[in-house]
């Protein structure tokens, strides 16, 4: 079954000390390209999201964003001893020094002592800066999240089957019109050939009429649309089973719409009938049209 590149999914949750909010959206792309938005300073993290994306999706461009709010026990201030044993020892120092100038120095407050580069700090305690559990709570609702994703793309996947499906039908239907159309003008175009190889032998006394013969036989065989119908035949049932094929099959669908382009084409360039060459165009049309919904097809 088909899967579309189009899909998105949101996902919230809380754990290992921090709440968070998942967004995900896909669109086409020509292979898988994953622009991920990561909170900075969660270990593994992007590598482990990365490779779970990757085992997951085979194709489209898919923006990842995941916004991160530390518990507040986790966020709160905390004093760093070494920088305020750093501080108070430089304070002491100028202190010294400033008396043996004579100079007498004002008395610093606790709040200005903390106001200090290095004594305060905001953050996870280093000795709690482990983020292996935060990570493990992220992929699990991770997880989720991409069972959703691709929840909404398989459903998108299967309206585009369908779609797809009767565009074939209707590529197949022309082909037995296109088929029943040169049967019917084989008589025709014998004939033609007939009175164009007595007109040719009447006018022209030095021919060769085996040689006349020949060029007009291989006039036949140019105009025969025969391979070409059996050629689109073949396609319209490659179709069907890429259709109900397992994994990523639409860069085969992509390549199979040139080739049904390419039959359509030649059968428009060997009609020499009205009628065919317009079963030719509608083929043209619906291969067109088809190939805009493959487009999207993962």
């Amino acid at each position: 079954m088909i899967v579309s590149m189009t899909g998105f999914a949101s996902a919230k949750g809380q754990g290992a000390g921090a709440s968070w909010a998942w967004d995900m959206r896909g669109v086409n792309g020509r292979g898988l390209d994953l622009r991920l938005r990561l909170p900075e300073g969660i270990d593994r993290l992007e590598a482990a999201v990365r490779a779970e994306l990757g085992r997951r999706i085979g194709r489209g461009n898919v923006s990842l964003t995941l916004k991160l709010a530390r518990d507040s026990g986790a966020n709160g201030l905390r004093i760093n001893p070494a920088g305020l044993r750093a501080a108070l020892a430089a304070l002491a120092q100028i202190d010294q020094v400033a008396r043996a100038q004579g100079l007498a120095c004002a008395a610093v407050s606790p709040a200005e002592v903390l106001a200090l580069r290095g004594v305060a700090e905001t953050g996870a305690d280093p000795d709690e800066a482990d983020s292996a559990p935060l990570v493990a709570a992220l992929m699990d609702s991770l997880a989720e999240l991409v069972d959703a994703f691709q929840a909404m793309r398989a459903a998108e996947g299967a309206a585009l089957a369908k779609v797809i499906e009767d565009q074939i039908s209707r590529i197949a239907d022309l082909a037995r019109e296109a088929r029943a159309l040169a049967e019917a003008r084989r008589d025709q175009m014998a004939e033609a050939l007939r009175a164009n190889l007595s007109r040719v032998l009447e006018n022209t006394a030095a021919a060769d009429p085996d040689r006349v013969a020949q060029e007009l036989a291989l006039l036949a065989v140019k105009s025969d649309v025969t391979e070409e119908l059996d050629r689109l035949d073949a396609h319209v049932a490659q179709a069907r089973k890429l259709l109900r094929a397992e994994g990523p099959v639409g860069r085969k669908l992509d390549f199979l719409m040139q080739e049904f382009n390419r039959e359509a084409n030649t059968l428009c360039s060997k009609s020499q009938n009205a009628a065919l060459t317009q079963v030719g165009l509608d083929l043209k049309l619906v291969i067109d049209q088809m190939r805009e919904q493959i487009q999207n097809v993962e």
